[in-house]
């Protein structure tokens, strides 16, 4: 149980926050801008992890 949900929610909850929802804007350098929901794309030639 060593996810990275589970640490920031952990880390909220140590400041007294509640997390409602956490949503993934990126992974690494890729931004995954408005890609819907079960949805994949081929990486640009610019784009790299």
């Amino acid at each position: 149980r060593e996810g990275k949900k589970r640490q920031i929610r952990r880390m909220c909850e140590l400041v007294g926050l509640k997390v409602v929802g956490l949503k993934r804007v990126r992974i690494g350098r890729v931004a995954l801008g408005d890609l819907p929901l079960g949805q994949w794309r081929y990486l640009r030639d610019d784009e790299r992890f």
